[in-house]
């Protein structure tokens, strides 16, 4: 799919830094979006997907006769006669992508977990036929969630187990050598006991879902030669391009995966998941193309969720409120096959300058699909607990929440005491606080109302790390004038179709309308995962120093070649503008590049570029582009990170408990902005994904099964309209040249960070009340 700026303006650039619409704006909203489920392959058959109705135990036996003898019904496929899946070495399963493999034995790990395909003519008689094929289980106890029972008591870190086993036998809480190690810095436990002032609690939050408006499907087609070709929505097309290969045994050149555009992913589509493997599997099996696509509710067991997690914080301070320590005890979900680890240390670490901190982590394993990424995944969480405590630290104090952080503003990393590239965090605090109008704000608590609405302001603040990982590139110049730009990167809704065509116009010189761009296909130059909001970067790096070598060739073409009319301009003299080569001082011909292209007798100059460092080992490209090995920051002489402040009111009716938010503020230190307008678009769709883990969002387990009982939007609920406030997001960054090659950080994870912990600061603000367990729901305030 080619996305062309047929809507923009015709001025000269720059362009990058301006509020350019959407390059894709016109083909989605006229429906020309190419989703890789729309696809419809000659001759296709259709998929659907026999789920396990128990969390733990084995198949015994399946009863297919009657499905098999319905109409359409082409096969059944089962644990028994399934194609082998091997393991995938190089993506990192187990941490965002699990290593359950389908089909593959007859162990049911948690409830909805595939066990079975029927593969028929239509998804009507496919559908129809799944639900008559019977099983028969051999139930085992399961583990339904972090409050189970059998480990209901077991809350901090991994030195104060209790001795309790699971029901599969296993401590409760597991402490193995693929945990993060504890963190320590300085001595926190004897810092706290000389502090002034102290708060020890406990904030927890439930599982979530990251809920993208396109469910999960695949189609996979096999070709006579033996290559696949698969067509997913993927925010990593090359990982899952990695573990199609591996699952399959093959060479990964026979292996293509089509993914042009991404309707949301949040973390749910960073790998390929059962969905992919399933539908290839069936398509060998029948020879002929198969289209699987997940229901909204199997699409709640396709993917791994945010898992619950409890964090015990305790936060020392003397009595001005300077901190002077922080434990940080994390336990977190994760499932019988995998050891996921989501910490919420992380922003504790570098967000306050506190001598003594120290850190531990441990799982709770739980039936369950692996946990997974979910928008700044950490960060979130950890911003909950800590800008939480911070509040409760300010009351503890009778600071205000804004002078307590002042007074504890790190102006170097207080983890590795490197200096910040740029940490435009104080200005964030001030310019929120003055466009929300903060000094208007009452101490106590519910002493602001309007009527029979108590009215609260809460603030807290965020920190986002910016790594980066090289990536490919390539550019084209026609002999009509216009640019082609090629890379596997997706487009996930966050602009990358526009910021791409926006850098190559710059590098080239020509108008952004005539840059066209292709995405989301293994067969152009590699990209890595568009997730820890680094995608943006990553590509317009790679897209710029691959579009600065192709302008190269086209003014050594216009040089030095003997039918160019521009060959007697000096070399420091020739200049690119608007897509027309000219001497900068005015003197001599004008000659637009297609023309040049076409009189020097070349139809195209093309380039493939990449950012690997100088000197790279032969498999650094395969690890840059198929694993997390070369994900890291961008320099180690600074320490690179994004920074917000957000502000929210909230009104809550005094007589039923319901909570509105009526007005949201956020400032953001993001560095350079590529496109104000997409940025300011990423930074609110992460504070209403915000709204939604503070006051709605949890996916509700019966622990009677071991069972999600909310999986459809009409009980998980998620942020609409009607919940969302006018927001107000304001930049406070500056270029950041350490950060990336074009200045930037990153956009899409930071606008999510502290906004639970604002709402939360605000509904104490308003009723007096801390809510330490999200979501904030009226039964919680009025019990």
């Amino acid at each position: 799919m080619t996305a062309t700026r047929s809507d923009a303006p015709q001025s000269e650039g720059p362009f990058v830094g301006r509020r350019l619409p959407r390059a894709d704006g016109v083909t989605k909203v006229t429906g020309r979006a190419d989703y890789a489920i729309e696809h419809d392959p000659t001759g296709v058959a259709h998929a659907v997907v026999v789920e396990s109705t128990i969390a733990s135990g084995r198949v015994l036996r399946f009863d297919t006769e009657k499905a098999e003898a319905m109409p359409g019904v082409v096969r059944i496929l089962t644990h028994v006669g399934a194609p082998t899946l091997h393991s995938c070495p190089l993506v990192p399963e187990g941490s965002v992508m699990e290593s359950f493999r389908p089909l593959q034995d007859d162990r049911v790990r948690y409830s909805g977990q595939p066990i079975g395909v029927v593969v028929a003519e239509t998804l009507e008689q496919a559908t129809e036929a799944a639900r008559h094929v019977r099983v028969e289980y051999e139930t085992a106890q399961a583990v339904a969630d972090i409050g189970d029972p059998g480990c209901a008591t077991v809350v901090g870190p991994p030195a104060e187990r209790n001795g309790r086993k699971n029901a599969h036998g296993q401590d409760c809480v597991q402490s193995t050598t693929t945990l993060p190690p504890a963190s320590e810095r300085g001595d926190a436990r004897k810092a706290l006991e000389s502090c002034a002032l102290r708060v020890e609690q406990t904030y927890t939050t439930p599982r979530e879902t990251s809920s993208p408006l396109e469910p999960l499907g695949t189609i996979a087609e096999w070709s006579e030669d033996g290559s696949l070709t698969v067509w997913m929505p993927s925010q990593w097309v090359e990982g899952a391009h990695r573990a199609l290969a591996d699952w399959f045994g093959m060479p990964i050149y026979k292996v293509r995966v089509v993914a042009p555009f991404v309707g949301g992913g949040f973390g749910a589509k960073v790998t390929a998941h059962p969905d992919s493997s399933l539908a290839a599997m069936a398509a060998s099996i029948v020879g002929r193309p198969v289209k699987l696509a997940l229901t909204r509710p199997q699409t709640f067991n396709g993917y791994g969720p945010r898992p619950a997690i409890e964090q015990k914080l305790t936060l020392g301070a003397d009595a001005e409120g300077r901190l002077q320590a922080i434990l940080h005890d994390n336990v977190n979900e994760t499932s019988f096959d995998d050891e996921y680890v989501e910490t919420g240390s992380g922003t504790a670490k570098v967000m306050y300058a506190v001598p003594n901190l120290s850190a531990t982590q441990g799982v709770v394993k739980v039936n369950s699909f692996t946990p997974s990424w979910k928008r700044a995944p950490g960060e979130a969480i950890g911003a909950f607990a800590l800008e939480s405590a911070m509040d409760e630290l300010a009351y503890e104090a009778r600071i205000d929440p804004i002078e307590l952080r002042l007074r504890n503003y790190a102006e170097q990393d207080p983890q590795t005491g490197t200096p910040w590239s740029t940490r435009r965090l104080r200005q964030a605090y001030e310019t929120g606080a003055r466009a929300f109008g903060w000094e208007r704000r009452t101490w106590e608590p519910r002493s602001m109302r309007d009527g029979r609405q108590l009215i609260g302001w809460g603030m807290a603040g965020g920190a986002f790390p910016v790594v980066r990982t090289p990536a490919e590139a390539g550019v084209t110049i026609l002999d009509d004038g216009s640019v082609q730009v090629t890379s596997s990167g997706p487009e996930i809704g966050n602009g990358t179709y526009t910021i791409v065509a926006q850098t190559v116009a710059d590098a080239i010189g020509v108008p952004v309308d005539r840059v066209s761009v292709q995405l989301g296909d293994t067969s152009f130059p590699g990209a890595p995962v568009a997730g820890v909001s680094q995608i943006a970067n990553s590509l317009t790096g790679a897209v710029q120093r691959t579009a600065l070598a192709a302008r190269d060739e086209l003014i050594a073409l216009a040089l030095d070649h003997e039918a160019s009319p521009l060959r007697t301009v000096a070399a420091d003299a020739l200049v690119i503008r608007d897509g027309v080569m000219r001497d900068s001082g005015g003197s001599g011909p004008s000659v637009p590049i297609g023309d040049l292209l076409r009189r020097v007798g070349t139809r195209s100059i093309e380039v493939t570029g990449d950012t690997l460092p100088e000197g790279s080992p032969e498999d650094a490209r395969d690890q840059a582009l198929h694993t997390f090995k070369l994900m890291k920051p961008p320099t180690s002489d600074y320490s690179v990170y994004d920074w917000c402040a957000q502000f929210v009111e909230v009104r809550v009716d005094e007589d039923y408990g319901t909570v509105r938010i009526s007005r949201m503020v956020g400032a953001f230190d993001s560095g350079r902005l590529y496109n104000p307008t997409l940025a300011e678009s990423q930074w609110k769709g992460g504070m209403v994904m915000g709204v939604g883990e503070a006051l709605l969002e949890s996916l509700d387990v019966d622990r009677r099964f071991a069972r999600i009982v909310n999986n459809n939007f009409a009980e998980y609920m998620i942020p609409v309209n009607a919940d969302i406030p006018d927001i107000e997001v304001i930049s406070v960054g500056e270029p950041d040249p350490h950060a990336s090659a074009l200045g930037g950080k990153s956009v899409g994870e930071i606008g999510v960070v502290g906004v639970a912990a604002a709402v939360a600061n605000a509904v104490f603000h308003a009723t007096g009340k801390r809510v330490r367990d999200l979501p904030i729901t009226m039964e919680k305030l009025m019990t």
